[in-house]
């Protein structure tokens, strides 16, 4: 683990110290001893808990505190000293930026925050409000607040209201707990919950995680975030170059492909043909050629083919010929798998019904062609740059 600055373990240590303090004072002596920390007289502790704590704590060394407080946490409830912890293990791991979080606030604020039971009774779920101070210091907590301006006054947004409970800056683990629990199905219609559940997956994948359906409670799905693992090193290898092409929408496409090959393998083959056209798209732009609005995959692919001079017409090897003769049918084929075994049509009582592996190939085959223009693309462009220097 990366050692955390200084200031994280200031706080640590007066976390520490708070939860230690929170025991009756004839208490706290005993509670310092378990933890390892020296004993001393009772009427310190009397005089002054969380002095007599933090007396022992400072000269107790930088990689010890952790321990001392997970074990510290075995016996007490502190949402403070818990998400400290959390914090720290997460200190320098990959995670949640803020510009992700100030997204998925701006998700949040544009729909009920629930749709199956009341708004407060989802806060009280997911954050411990009793131990989240009122932002206006007063002593009723941040709950008496919640009340005042969310249902009698309603003046505070949806994002004034999160932010006051820390969504900006809580700990990951925090965060993955409130958005696990707004996507439950006991908070969200189905049809809500779809939605919610894509929207926030639209941001949370470009920092590598996602709400990820694993299993199901009386018919509905169950949602826990889970790393966005990609299946395979060519998948790691497409990812990265269909990022630096375009990480907002080319990207953003294929990783959603990827992650519906096992749940959802209908949609999984029509994103894999819409990943193509986008990729053609972008390129033709790219290049300033011109294409019909309505122009479908396999128009799309020869118009392309001309302009990175793919077409097998324009090639005497015999080899290279075949190749991408086979590319264009690879292309074609995934055009026409989109109407026979994608959700881009209603498939009807008798239509074939694609598995996880008929979406795996699919989107594969989409992934390396679309990685086999973006890399084409680049080397005419640096072909063309090289002429005219």
């Amino acid at each position: 683990m990366t050692t955390p600055p200084a200031p994280m373990l200031r706080v640590l240590r007066t976390e520490i110290a708070n939860a230690i303090s929170d025991h009756k004072a004839y208490d706290v002596p005993g509670v310092c001893v378990r933890l390892g920390l020296e004993g001393g007289d009772s009427s310190e502790a009397f005089s002054s808990k969380f002095k007599y704590a933090m007396n022992r704590l400072v000269s107790v060394p930088a990689e010890d505190l952790l321990p001392m407080a997970k074990k510290l946490l075995q016996d007490v409830t502190s949402y403070r000293l818990s998400e400290q912890v959390a914090k720290i293990e997460e200190f320098g791991q990959p995670g949640i930026t803020e510009i992700t979080r100030r997204r998925l606030l701006s998700v949040l604020k544009t729909r009920p925050l629930a749709t199956e039971m009341e708004e407060v009774e989802l806060i009280r779920r997911a954050w411990p409000l009793d131990e989240i101070p009122s932002p206006y210091g007063t002593s009723q907590g941040i709950l008496e607040d919640i009340y005042q301006h969310t249902v009698r006054n309603y003046d505070w947004e949806t994002d004034e209201l999160l932010t006051h409970l820390g969504f900006l800056t809580c700990s990951q683990a925090q965060l993955f707990r409130f958005l696990e629990e707004i996507a439950a199905p006991v908070v969200q219609t189905l049809e809500a919950q779809a939605s919610l559940v894509a929207d926030l997956n639209s941001h949370l994948q470009h920092d590598g995680f996602r709400l990820a359906m694993v299993g199901k409670v009386s018919g509905s799905p169950v949602y826990k975030i889970q790393r966005a693992i990609l299946g395979s090193p060519a998948d790691q290898g497409i990812s990265a170059a269909l990022h630096a092409f375009d990480p907002a929408d080319v990207h953003a496409r294929w990783i959603a492909a990827v992650e519906r090959r096992v749940d959802d393998p209908r949609g999984a083959i029509t994103l894999s043909r819409t990943l193509l056209e986008d990729v053609c798209k972008w390129i033709l732009d790219e290049a300033q050629a011109d294409y019909p609005d309505n122009a479908d995959l396999p128009v799309l692919y020869r118009k392309l083919a001309k302009v990175l001079r793919l077409a097998p017409d324009e090639h005497t090897e015999q080899t290279f010929k075949q190749l991408l003769g086979s590319c264009q049918q690879i292309v074609e084929l995934l055009g026409s798998l989109r109407s026979k075994l994608g959700d881009a049509h209603s498939p009807g009582p008798k239509k074939a019904k694609p598995q996880p592996r008929h979406a795996e190939l699919a989107v594969n085959l989409s992934g390396t062609m679309a990685t086999f223009l973006v890399e084409t693309w680049k080397a005419r462009k640096a072909e063309t740059e090289g002429k005219v220097a």
